[in-house]
């Protein structure tokens, strides 16, 4: 299994309090999670990623990505393979064009995955991971639809009908908003009010990684995380 994070936030704010500090922080978890780490960072100009296929806790890149990673949308991953060697490659987050994606879990029937993704898409699969080809299916509904949202509740539609399709827990972003997808592996979200200190934001990890209060997100459910006039939150789509 894998750990993966996403945060939303109103404003730029910084990610180490729980890529780095929290009690079960990306950090700490990689400890169980040696096999590589990732993290994907909305910025202006497109997303800023940093892969590296060591442990996080003995690269010193990821303690320096960490103390500079800010940004109003954040993805990031911590691997413990499953299918695939160790390689930047196969190392989570995933990118095609202005979108992300993170997995948790293993694609049980990769066969079904193929026959509905695009020959296109599959094209630009270049590590050897289910991770990496189940993005190729989502990114092709997407492209059948012609709309990210419609795009991907096909893709979790198809998923679902198709059944014992394995654990297919994942987190997509475009550097607005995170789509956050619980089958097979759990995802909890984390609601946090803006101050004069920090301002508001939303998080979705793997498990808790704070003393706070998180709420575990329902098996088969898929969400969007987005920021309005009212602030971060997250809507159901399924």
């Amino acid at each position: 299994m894998c750990r993966m994070f996403g945060l939303l936030a109103s404003q730029p704010v910084s990610a180490r309090p729980l890529l780095r500090d929290a009690p079960r922080s990306l950090w700490t978890l990689s400890g169980e999670h040696r096999d590589g780490w990732g993290v994907a960072i909305g910025a202006p100009g497109g997303w800023v990623i940093h892969r590296d296929t060591a442990c996080a806790q003995a690269s010193a890149r990821f303690a320096d990505v960490v103390d500079h990673a800010c940004g109003r949308v954040v993805v990031a991953h911590v691997r413990q393979k499953t299918v695939g060697d160790t390689a930047i490659a196969n190392t989570h987050p995933f990118r095609r064009g202005p979108l992300v994606f993170a997995h948790n879990g293993t694609v049980a029937i990769p066969a079904v995955i193929a026959a509905g993704t695009s020959a296109a898409r599959q094209a630009e699969v270049v590590g050897d991971t289910d991770s990496e080809r189940l993005f190729a299916f989502v990114v092709t509904h997407v492209d059948r639809a012609g709309d990210l949202e419609r795009g991907v509740v096909a893709a979790v539609r198809a998923l679902q009908a198709a059944g014992g399709l394995g654990s297919l827990s994942f987190l997509l972003s475009c550097g607005q908003r995170i789509y956050a997808h619980r089958l097979g592996r759990a995802l909890h979200l984390r609601i946090r009010h803006g101050d004069t200190q920090r301002p508001a934001s939303i998080a979705v990890a793997s498990e808790p990684l704070t003393d706070e209060r998180w709420h575990e997100l329902p098996e088969g459910s898929l969400h969007v995380l987005e920021d309005d006039a009212a602030g971060p939150r997250a809507r159901t789509l399924i």
